[in-house]
């Protein structure tokens, strides 16, 4: 009975420790506050490019549909082109390769204008692929150096705690525990900003990439098409098939009586 008496005693007469989120910034002052914005802006910005990003890859690939099921029903580059949007890289990829066709005439040399025609096409493909990969590496910057400026205001905060604690003359556990474990929040804030960062880059990496093998191939069918004047193009999708119609069924036809004897 005594025992429980002292502890509820002990409980009564010891103060209040404080902790939190909040405390713990400002226990940080100017310094955490700093670097929580700064995990803020980057955080904020990775999921604005990562949207963004998603929603104009999903753009370009539908856009690829158009060029599949109506650009080669066309009988010019030129019609073709006015079949496509205007604001599409399969547009640009076009019309880079009717100013190719217009130009690789005065070309003296036909090896010569073959290079020319390539090679307009191939600066077309990498400046569209350049404007497809802006924003990735803002990605790949957060997801790298995030964990990084967590840890720095972990640092400062443990730094913090230890010099209040030395102050106070008191390096009890449960002094202790509070200051480090408020100071460890910043890391884990750090890896929350880092991982959906690092998360999108790779996948938004690997469908630039897949976009990327499409607009080669549609500017490979494009130098086909120019140097052998139309007649090689690729085969036009239709869309999905259509289902047969079942077969219909025989009418049997009466037979004829039988002669009568």
């Amino acid at each position: 009975m005594n025992l429980y008496l002292l502890a509820a005693a002990a409980g009564e007469a010891a103060p209040e420790s404080q902790f939190g989120f909040v405390q713990a910034m400002k226990e940080g002052g100017p310094v955490a506050w700093s670097i929580l914005a700064i995990m803020i802006i980057m955080s904020v910005g990775s999921f604005y490019i990562m949207f963004t990003k998603l929603f104009e890859q999903n753009k370009v690939m539908k856009q690829y549909k158009t060029v599949q099921t109506q650009f080669w029903r066309t009988s010019s580059l030129r019609e073709g082109a006015t079949k496509l949007d205007k604001d599409s890289p399969w547009r640009q990829l076009a019309d880079d390769a009717v100013k190719a066709q217009e130009d690789h005439g005065k070309m003296t040399d036909s090896l010569e204008s073959h290079d020319y025609m390539h090679g307009s096409l191939q600066r077309s493909e990498d400046s569209i692929n350049a404007v497809l990969a802006g924003g990735l590496p803002f990605l790949a910057t957060v997801g790298a150096t995030a964990p990084f400026v967590g840890l720095l205001g972990t640092v400062i905060g443990i730094y913090r705690a230890l010099i209040n604690i030395g102050i106070a003359g008191n390096a009890s556990i449960d002094k202790v525990a509070g200051p480090v474990g408020e100071a460890l929040i910043m890391t884990a804030i750090g890896l929350l900003v880092a991982v959906p960062a690092v998360f999108a880059f790779n996948w938004l990496q690997g469908r630039n990439r897949k976009i990327a093998a499409m607009l080669n191939t549609f500017s490979t069918d494009l130098l086909a098409y120019m140097n052998s004047n139309g007649a090689v193009k690729p085969a036009v999708t239709t869309g999905a098939p259509v289902a047969a119609k079942p077969a219909a069924k025989p009418v049997a036809t009466p037979a004829a009586p039988a002669p009568k004897v």
